[in-house]
């Protein structure tokens, strides 16, 4: 994981494209991104406006650094899709990061990566595996690009076409494919909103399970769902100080063999260590 993708993604909100004025309510949730939707929540009719109202957000010299700001673009095996790309590319002041949805092959994203390399765009990706067929090719999408900082598990497309209930335990194999794929590449892995906003314990408890599986953060339907799930995604004080006691011992011996209560700390475990402590600063800062 490079030094650019390791911030805080525990949380994220969308804010729909045709509905701008539900902006600055998104930034104001206490989410870590902010996504502006250009895919599903907007009818067929309204995304000529949407596109061009979300683009014109970007504009804004006033954002925050603390929110990493998103543009869910449609499908790129669409057409609305591609005009979203033209459109990205044409504009002075893109979005920061583009969300990827229904990524089937590595191709799509080659292809996004060139496309933002030739016409000069720094732009990052985040990308969302919701069907069988990208849950297939997930490892070779994470490596796709360079430019992809988070995987995203879409589980309730992955439900629709899997034909299965979107709860927990039917899809805790696909959920586990999206956290392998994204570790063989080291990006951070996000999960699916949870659904019911009349349920917090259920929503603290997926959110947990979430976390045990390795997920970095879960998203979020409404801004009252933010809270809990901001919680339980934060690192404790004793993940923190158990992350700095390691990284001690690690650069004691300067990188070498590292050994803590008789048990060996191998890189990959440093990396995590590395990634806790440095969402823990970002944070305090």
């Amino acid at each position: 994981m490079n030094s650019r993708s390791i911030r805080s993604r525990r949380s994220f909100i969308f804010c729909p494209g045709n509905r701008i004025e539900l902006f600055q309510k998104a930034c104001n949730s206490g989410a870590d991104i902010v996504c502006v939707e250009l895919e599903d929540a907007i009818p067929l009719q309204e995304k000529d406006f949407a596109r061009e109202n979300a683009l014109a957000l970007f504009n804004d010299q006033s954002m925050s650094d603390a929110i990493e700001y998103v543009i869910r673009i449609n499908s790129l095996q669409s057409k609305e899709g591609l005009f979203d790309i033209q459109a990205i590319l044409a504009t002075a002041k893109p979005p920061p990061s583009i969300m990827v949805p229904k990524v089937k092959t590595p191709e799509e994203i080659c292809l996004l990566d060139d496309l933002l390399t030739e016409n000069k765009k720094d732009i990052r990706l985040h990308v969302i595996i919701e069907t069988n067929q990208g849950l297939e090719r997930a490892y070779d999408i994470a490596h796709a690009s360079n430019r992809i900082d988070a995987l995203f598990f879409g589980g309730i497309d992955m439900a629709a076409e899997l034909r299965c209930h979107s709860s927990w335990e039917p899809l805790i194999y696909a959920r586990s494919r999206v956290v392998h794929a994204a570790a063989s590449k080291g990006l951070d892995v996000i999960d699916v909103p949870f659904m019911d906003l009349n349920s917090q314990d259920e929503l603290k408890k997926e959110a947990t399970l979430a976390k045990n599986l390795g997920y970095v953060g879960k998203g979020a339907i409404h801004p009252s769902q933010i809270p809990t799930i901001n919680d339980i995604f934060t690192p404790s004080d004793a993940e923190v100080a158990n992350a700095e006691k390691v990284l001690k011992a690690y650069q004691a011996v300067n990188g070498g063999l590292t050994v803590i209560n008789g048990k060996l700390i191998e890189k990959p475990v440093i990396r995590d260590m590395q990634r806790i402590l440095s969402i823990s600063n970002k944070m305090k800062s």
